[in-house]
C-alpha cells in the first residue's frame, strides 16, 4: 500500500468563486486577485503530473494534502490523475482555518471504503487549524486504517513565540490517538499520522506533545501512545521537505502506531521496510519540480507567480505491507 502527502501550496479556488463564502472571500480578496481559471488549471496540471509519478507511476493508493480552499478545487485534482486509470475519491471537511485552507484525502475506492471521518478543532487566538481523521477500511482484508491528517499552525511571527499554538495541534493530537482504538472499538487499529507539522522531528510539539518518538523501543514498552516518527533518517541525511532559504526542514512527516510495529497485534499492516532494513520512506524529490536541490514554488499572482513551479514543499511517501 503506498501513501503520500503533499502540502500543496496555496491550491485555491478562482477569483470570484461561488463556492467561497462572503467572508473568506473579504478576507482572501488580494491573495486570490488575478486568480483565473486558466491560472487554476495550469496549478492542477503541475501538481497531477508529480502525483501520477509516484509509486513507479501508479500514483497513490492513498494521498493526504494541505493547503487546499475546498472539495471543488481536489476534485480537479483528483479528475488530473485520470490517466492513471484509477477510481479515485475524495474526503474533505471544511475548517474555519483564517484563510480557508483545508486537509482532505484522496483515495483508490476499488482498494477502500471511507467509513467515517472526524475533526478536532485547535484553536487559538488567530483562527483554527483543524485535525482531520478519517477511517479508511481495506476492501481486501477487512482490516481498519486510521489516517490522521494534519497542517499545524506556521511559524509566522517567529518559531518561539509561535511554538504554543503547535504544541497546542501535538496535544490535541496526541489526546484522540490515544482514545482512537476504543472509538473505534478495534484496540489493536493501526493509526498514521502525517501531515505539515511546521516543526521539526525534534521539537517539543512533536517529541512531547504528539508523543513522536525515534525509539521503536520507547514505544514498544511505554504505556503512553507513542508514535513512531519515521522522518528522523532525513536529518542526519541534510534532506528537507521544505526549505527556509537554504536550509532545509523535515516539516513534513509520518508517524505510526505502536499496532503497526507489533505483528503479534495484528493490525493488519506493517511499514515496509529496505533490503538494509531501513524503513521504506521518501522525499519525492522529482527533478521536475525543483531548482538546486529545493522545490521550486508556483506562487500566485499578487506574489512570485510561477506558472513553471509546483509547491514549495516536497511530497512524502510510505509503504505499507497488509499482513
Amino acid at each position: 500500500m503506498f501513501l503520500a502527502w503533499w502540502n500543496l501550496e496555496n491550491l485555491f479556488d478562482v477569483e470570484g468563486s461561488a463556492n467561497r463564502p462572503a467572508w473568506l472571500q473579504e478576507t482572501l480578496k488580494n491573495e486570490v486577485k488575478g486568480w483565473t481559471q486558466a491560472i487554476l488549471d495550469k496549478k492542477i496540471s503541475q501538481l497531477s503530473s508529480i502525483i501520477r509519478g509516484l509509486n513507479n507511476n501508479k500514483g497513490p493508493d492513498i494521498l493526504g494534502v494541505c493547503e487546499v480552499e475546498n472539495k471543488p478545487v481536489v476534485d480537479l485534482l483528483a479528475q488530473g490523475l485520470q490517466p492513471l486509470g484509477r477510481n479515485y475519491a475524495v474526503e474533505h471537511h471544511d475548517t474555519s482555518d483564517q484563510r480557508g485552507i483545508d486537509v482532505a484525502f484522496i483515495y483508490d475506492v476499488d482498494l477502500f471504503k471511507a467509513e467515517a471521518q472526524f475533526f478536532y478543532i485547535v484553536s487559538k487566538r488567530t483562527g483554527t487549524r483543524d485535525l482531520f481523521q478519517v477511517n479508511f477500511r481495506d476492501k481486501a482484508t477487512n482490516k481498519l486504517l486510521v489516517l490522521i491528517g494534519n497542517h499545524w499552525p506556521s511559524r509566522s511571527g517567529g518559531e518561539l513565540d509561535s511554538e504554543p499554538f503547535r504544541i497546542q495541534a501535538g496535544e490535541t493530537l496526541g489526546y484522540w490517538v490515544e482514545r482512537i482504538p476504543d472509538k473505534s472499538g478495534e484496540p489493536n487499529v493501526g493509526i498514521v499520522l502525517m501531515g505539515d507539522f511546521n516543526d521539526e522531528p525534534f521539537n517539543r510539539s512533536v517529541m512531547n506533545h504528539a508523543l513522536g518518538s525515534n525509539s521503536e523501543t520507547i514505544i514498544l514498552k511505554a504505556k503512553n501512545p507513542y508514535s513512531l516518527n519515521l522522518m528522523w533518517p532525513f536529518l542526519s541525511k541534510g534532506l528537507g521537505t521544505f526549505y527556509y532559504d537554504s536550509t532545509p526542514n523535515v516539516l513534513d512527516q509520518f508517524m505510526v502506531s505502536k499496532s503497526i510495529l507489533k505483528v503479534e497485534e495484528e493490525c493488519g499492516f506493517m511499514v515496509k521496510k529496505n533490503p538494509d532494513g531501513s524503513y521504506k520512506v521518501a522525499i519525492e524529490m522529482n527533478p521536475a519540480m525543483m531548482k538546486n536541490g529545493k522545490p521550486v514554488p508556483f506562487g500566485r499572482p499578487n506574489k512570485n507567480l510561477n506558472q513553471a513551479g509546483h509547491s514549495d514543499h516536497f511530497p512524502i511517501s510510505m509503504e505499507l505491507v497488509e499482513i
